[in-house]
């Protein structure tokens, strides 16, 4: 992904400062608006560019997780940043409808166009990575701005044989609706992440319940599973079972750490086997199942 990130910025930047000129030239704010949407894709390009280099550094004594978290950021700073300009679209947007001003319709026209063509260009570029988080916060801004792109085009047309010269403000206010749209969901997975929430669409009980039916766990509590990245996850948690010795609770392990990989991609887990109860107080323990002797009833086989 590292030379696609680099053709897809250098194109952008390119595209930003000709974007720029035209809409100076057409005194098009829709134009105008458009630049400073690719100019914020051209960060997010250079975000993920670093947010990719710090991810694939390995772990030291003192970043003894690594560095996924860098890219998590590089995402939640695109998104702040979208949310920013949006703002800053929307108040051009009123001053524009109160005050309509004359557009260069055939300038929209081209460069829109032109525009369109290299953000599908770029979005096929950034397709293979979507999986990452960082790389899909930059593939959204491009496709936002390709669909902003594409109504400049139909609006150029159609101002061309109207004269409906507010609709340049309008097409602005589209964009910026685009932006906010683009920006939410980043946001809110990057928080997550941030702020150690359960990974995007997994279930807590469904894990738990996962794993109770596995041979020889009798209870989970005390459990936590959060992302490192945005493809890394961790958990850590008690499992009661019987008492025996490490060397017969080994295949516990085993198959607990498999169900977790295969059924839930958490390949980092911290498990701490009990053989008495929780003592925990009641009410910290997120998951602690109180009728411990029904499940112990249904491993009476084991």
């Amino acid at each position: 992904m590292g030379s696609a990130l680099i053709w897809s910025l250098i194109a952008t930047v390119l595209f930003v400062v000709i974007e720029f000129a035209a809409g100076m030239e057409a005194n098009s704010l829709a134009l105008l608006s458009d630049a400073g949407h690719n100019l914020t894709d051209a960060l997010a390009l250079l975000l993920a560019g670093l947010g990719l280099y710090y991810q694939r550094k390995p772990p030291d004594s003192v970043k003894t997780f690594g560095y996924h978290r860098a890219g998590v950021l590089a995402a939640f700073a695109n998104a702040l940043t979208l949310i920013g300009l949006s703002v800053l679209i929307l108040y051009e947007c009123v001053e524009r409808f109160r005050h309509p001003e004359p557009v260069g319709e055939m300038v929209m026209l081209v460069v829109a166009a032109a525009g369109l063509v290299v953000n599908v260009a770029v979005m096929l570029l950034l397709h293979k990575g979507k999986h990452d988080l960082n790389i899909r916060a930059a593939f959204l801004h491009m496709m936002g701005d390709a669909l902003g792109s594409a109504g400049i085009v139909a609006g150029a047309v159609v101002i061309r044989y109207t004269g409906w010269n507010w609709l340049d403000p309008a097409l602005s206010l589209m964009i910026a609706v685009l932006i906010i749209w683009t920006a939410w969901d980043i946001t809110r997975e990057s928080l997550n992440i941030l702020l150690e929430g359960l990974p995007r669409g997994m279930d807590l009980q469904q894990v738990v319940n996962g794993m109770m039916d596995l041979e020889g766990v009798l209870d989970v509590h005390d459990i936590h599973i959060w992302s490192l990245g945005s493809k890394t996850h961790a958990m850590s948690c008690h499992i009661l079972i019987r008492d025996m010795p490490p060397s017969a609770s080994e295949a516990i392990l085993r198959r607990v750490n498999t169900f977790l990989r295969e059924r839930h991609g958490i390949d980092h887990t911290t498990i701490q086997f009990e053989h008495a109860r929780c003592n925990l107080p009641a009410g910290t323990c997120p998951i602690c199942q109180e009728p411990a002797v029904e499940a112990q009833s249904r491993h009476e086989h084991l």
